[in-house]
Parts: structure tokens; C-alpha cells; sequence
């Protein structure tokens, strides 16, 4: 059995049942539309930063985090995850169309290097060469840069790539519309 995908079976059984979401309506079968990037982050971005994903985050690593500088500019909301051995910063780009949003994906792929795809995963997803993971969902796209976290991470211990995975993963899982 791989160890990743477990990791990620029991991660998202722990997603269901601790992730809210506020922009969640009370009908489910309302299809949102995805809003374009305003004056200040949406509540999708700063939830990347929020304490419910840090403890999300936690319980899947087995790690828990200070989160350090959470930043809004030219629409990309940005915090840095400092662990006791490394850390991570995951950011969200939010843009104002699919092309734009396509665009700014692609750009990334060519600029942080795509390693593979990641299918399954948002609208798009890829890995980049150094392990960090790049999402493409609406208009929005998450970036979780594991690039300085060590190469085996986490309790149990596990690559640094597949935690980047993960992170993603369990991010994608909180987002519920726009």
C-alpha cells in the first residue's frame, strides 16, 4: 500500500469532519460563480492562513506551525508556515477570468519548472522539480511552496513533495465555491 495515498485517505476523513467554510450557503445545490479578483483577498485566500486550516494542517503532519506574515498584494495573499526543522508558504494568486487564470498557471509551469501533472486535483495541478505544488481552481491559483521544508518531513515521516500534496489537498477540500 502507498503510503501517500493513506495519508491522504485519512486526512481527508479528518477534513470532513473539522472543515468549514464560510462563504458556504445553506443550499448546496447552488452553483456559485466564480468572483474576480477585488480590492481585498477573499475569504478562499485567507483561509490558507487561517487557524482552522493551521490546525487541519497539523493534524495531518503530525506538526503544528506558527504562521508568520500574512500578506495582500498585486492579489496574491501569501504566509509563511514556520516549523521547528523548516518551513513552507503557501500563497493564493487570485486573477479575474479563466484565460487569466489559465495564463498565470501556465506561466508557472515554465517559471518553478513542472515536474507532473497531479491529476484529480483542482482544475489543473502540477508539481513543480523542487516538490512544491501548484492548484488551479476558478480563478484562483494555490501555490504551497515546500521547497524549504527537509527532504523527509512530518510524523510520520514523509517526503517533502507529498507533504506539498497533501497541503493541497486538504486546502482544496475547504474551498466550496467562490
Amino acid at each position: 500500500m502507498r503510503r501517500p495515498a493513506v495519508i491522504i485517505t485519512v486526512l481527508l476523513a479528518v477534513l470532513g469532519a473539522g472543515c468549514t467554510n464560510a462563504t458556504t450557503s445553506s443550499t448546496t445545490t447552488a452553483k456559485t460563480v466564480p468572483q474576480p479578483a477585488g480590492p481585498n483577498p477573499s475569504p478562499i485566500s485567507t483561509m490558507v492562513c487561517a487557524n482552522e486550516a493551521r490546525k487541519i494542517i497539523a493534524s495531518g503532519l503530525g506538526v503544528t506551525a506558527t504562521v508568520y506574515n500574512p500578506t495582500w498584494a498585486d492579489h496574491l495573499y501569501t504566509c509563511d508556515y514556520t516549523y521547528p526543522t523548516g518551513s513552507m508558504t503557501l500563497s493564493v494568486k487570485e486573477l479575474s477570468s479563466y484565460p487569466e487564470t489559465k495564463a498565470y498557471f501556465q506561466t508557472l509551469q515554465i517559471e518553478m519548472g513542472k515536474a507532473r501533472d497531479l491529476p484529480g486535483l483542482g482544475q489543473g495541478a502540477f508539481q513543480t522539480t523542487d516538490g512544491s505544488v501548484v492548484v488551479r481552481k476558478d480563478y484562483k491559483v494555490l501555490l504551497v511552496d515546500s521547497a524549504k521544508l527537509p527532504a523527509q518531513f512530518g510524523i510520520p515521516p514523509t517526503s517533502s513533495g507529498a507533504v506539498a500534496v497533501t497541503v493541497a489537498d486538504l486546502i482544496l477540500g475547504c474551498w466550496a465555491g467562490d
